[in-house]
């Protein structure tokens, strides 16, 4: 059981002063007294660190058609979508056409030519049956709860070729609303993509909720990682999606499933 990067420092650090309190405590002061308080105060506290930042070894499987979990939690939900627009140009904004969302900021109301490139954020809408295009994907998102291991691991195989972050329109942070609603995903986020060496792309988004605000990177992009390769966390859970092309894919869980990054595979590709 290892600990993630965020928390070591602060893990020794509080372990260490702990460990200083009860030496004086039972060296010098009264072993009942105020700093023997100090260092169980100071111990819970390591232990609630090392909990929230544990990290442990996955088994990661070698098949490289599976497209493996980013996070640990619950599916909350499996939807085939459609790119309807994208963050707009300089350009396209002197049209006259952009939509704005109150949270989620300006839409131009067009799909890139590209939308399986993940190039830029896009706006999707589910797919009704009877009306799937090879240009669709699917969606997973996955909830975690603040017991779950908040390290995110690569989904595939690959080369990360974009990051970004955003926030709500107008916001410095946030919004942060409860992770286990849908309406969240519109939460500060940060989105990477993920290339294999196929050229296949994979989007997925690490998004704060209610309680976890911080959002870790550990890699960054023209990184190369392998399936299963840690690249990042978010502080006491949240939620992560992860999107991939519809073509070719065979999604392999449903909803409420519980999942573990980088061991539970999601998908299939042919």
């Amino acid at each position: 059981m290892g600990i993630a990067q965020p928390g070591q420092g602060p893990s020794i650090l509080v372990s260490a002063m702990s460990i200083g309190m009860f030496s004086i405590s039972f060296t010098v002061s009264d072993p009942g007294g105020f700093v023997t308080l100090a260092g169980v105060i100071l111990a819970c506290l390591a232990t609630f660190i090392i909990f929230f930042h544990r990290d442990p070894e996955r088994h990661i499987p070698s098949d490289k058609k599976l497209v493996v979990s980013p996070a640990d939690g619950r599916v909350m939900f499996v939807v085939r979508e459609r790119s309807t627009g994208r963050r707009p140009t300089n350009e396209e904004r002197k049209t006259g056409e952009i939509e704005t969302h109150s949270l989620m900021g300006d839409w131009f109301p067009q799909a890139p030519s590209n939308p399986l490139s993940f190039e830029t954020e896009q706006r999707w809408e589910p797919v009704q049956h009877g009306e799937e295009l090879p240009t669709d994907v699917f969606r997973i998102a996955i909830y975690m709860s603040p017991l779950d291991v908040h390290v995110q691991r690569t989904p595939i195989s690959s080369q990360i070729v974009a990051m970004e972050h955003r926030t709500g329109k107008g916001r410095a942070r946030g919004p942060f609303r409860k992770a286990s609603k849908k309406e969240s995903e519109a939460n500060e986020r940060v989105r990477t993509v993920f290339q294999s060496e196929d050229g296949i792309s994979i989007e997925v988004t690490q998004i704060a909720g209610a309680v976890a605000r911080t959002i870790i990177p550990f890699s960054f992009i023209s990184d190369n990682l392998q399936r299963g390769q840690r690249y990042g966390m978010i502080r006491l859970g949240s939620r992560v999606d992860i999107r991939v092309p519809a073509e070719g894919a065979q999604p392999l869980v449903e909803s409420n499933l519980m999942v573990l990054a980088g061991t539970t595979p999601l998908f299939r590709r042919e």
